[in-house]
């Protein structure tokens, strides 16, 4: 039990859940940033090569400089809501965020809106980063495994809609009116957090923001063994699917011939099959080890990966791929959840810290995998299947090697402070 939930009247159910119902969507809604930017232009990425008269290998650096700079940003913005609160960090990425998406939408070569995107991430990344924090301030255990579940229901709704809104968006407009979309979702959110999320960091728990001691935060992490290892497994499954978020618009749409609204509901069902294996999840922490359901979640991840493989070697259709690539893409569902909760749990006193550096991990590997996706260009399947297996592969072992606890991995269960 949290040490204010001792010290007051425990709130009605009822009170509990509608707060719970209220913080998951505003939430999911800043987490959801990260998805939105990435999958809502996909289906404009050859049209984009055209307009801006570049190759699909430097048009993909948009995406590859997007989650770099997430990843740089949450390592930078996570000590700082350690130290100064969680409010007023996100409000002021968030107003980054919309900003940068205004340029996005006037910038006239791919340089700059390589530049206007890192600028867009690093906004980005307080509402994810900051989320995940918020999330570890109110909740512990395995009720923070849970909520994070709930939590893929919201957020699983960007990667269902994005793509789909990305193609519909194209029949109307061009690819800057999908970004002046973004723009309009960033004030929108900016306006929902500064109304209805408090702040969930106290003053008495926070920590200085000096150089050293945000140093020596993230040394401590590092030297956490079991910490590593399932930021290590959260961001290798991360870069397999990331492969497929990079390269699918082309395979899928030149390789295998679907047009922009067809490949934007192909990507969506994935989506779909994440957000139901999040919710299956979220019923079953508790009943099962959590370690159980990660593995469960890798496994899927890796041998749908490999089934790709198969695919493309063989030279087989969409009927053999897309059911592969569900797999693939739903198995994040238990990845995400679980990996994230069971690392951030030993780390209460830092969540900001901690959060940032599953952050770094998550999307600085998947960033590097972008430009690697795209080598082949729209000539095959093939590089992008190797690369899934290949770090589905590589988050089985880190999980099974270097994230074996130290005691039972069935956390308390520990609800809304």
């Amino acid at each position: 039990m949290s040490t204010e939930t001792a010290t007051r009247p425990a709130s009605p159910p009822q009170t509990r859940r509608t707060r719970t119902a209220r913080y998951a969507l505003v939430l999911g809604g800043l987490t959801a940033f990260g998805p939105l930017s990435i999958d809502m232009y996909l289906p404009a990425l050859p049209a984009m090569a055209g307009d801006l008269r570049t190759g699909d290998a430097t048009l993909q650096l948009t995406l590859a400089a997007f989650v770099l700079g997430v990843g740089i940003g949450q390592l930078v913005l996570g000590p700082l809501s350690d130290a100064y609160g969680r409010r007023k960090p996100l409000l002021a990425g968030v107003a980054v965020f919309v900003v940068a998406s205004v340029l996005c939408v006037v910038s006239p070569s791919v340089e700059l809106l390589i530049a206007a995107r890192v600028l867009q991430a690093f906004g980005a990344a307080a509402g994810m980063v900051i989320s995940r924090a918020a999330v570890r301030d109110l909740f512990s255990g395995i009720a923070m495994a849970r909520f994070f579940s709930m939590l893929m229901l919201v957020t699983g709704l960007a990667p269902i809609l994005a793509p789909v809104l990305g193609g519909q968006l194209l029949a109307l407009t061009s690819w800057r009116g999908i970004f002046g979309a973004l723009a309009a979702f960033g004030a929108l959110l900016l306006v929902v957090a500064a109304f209805a999320l408090p702040e969930t960091l106290p003053e008495h728990r926070r920590r200085p923001a000096n150089p050293r001691a945000i140093v020596r935060g993230y040394a401590r992490l590092l030297r956490d063994r079991v910490f590593v290892g399932y930021g290590l497994g959260l961001g290798l499954s991360f870069a397999a699917m990331f492969t497929y978020i990079s390269a699918s618009s082309f395979v899928l749409q030149t390789t295998y011939g679907l047009d922009p609204q067809e490949y934007g509901f192909v990507f969506g069902t994935g989506a779909v099959g994440l957000v139901l294996a999040g919710q299956v999840n979220g019923r079953l922490v508790g009943r099962v080890r959590q370690r159980t359901l990660l593995f469960v979640g890798l496994t899927g991840n890796a041998a749908g990966s490999f089934a790709v493989l198969v695919a493309a070697l063989s030279g087989l259709g969409l009927e053999a791929v897309l059911p592969a690539l569900f797999v693939a893409v739903a198995s994040a569902g238990l990845v995400m959840p679980n990996a994230t909760s069971l690392a951030l749990n030993d780390h209460p006193e830092m969540a900001g810290s901690a959060s940032a550096l599953l952050g770094v991990l998550q999307f600085t590997v998947g960033g590097l995998t972008s430009p690697l996706a795209g080598l082949s260009g729209e000539k095959s399947a093939l590089p992008m299947a190797m690369l899934m297996t290949l770090f589905g592969l590589l988050a089985l072992v880190s999980v099974g090697v270097l994230a074996r606890r130290r005691s039972s991995d069935q956390l308390p269960q520990v609800g809304l402070a």
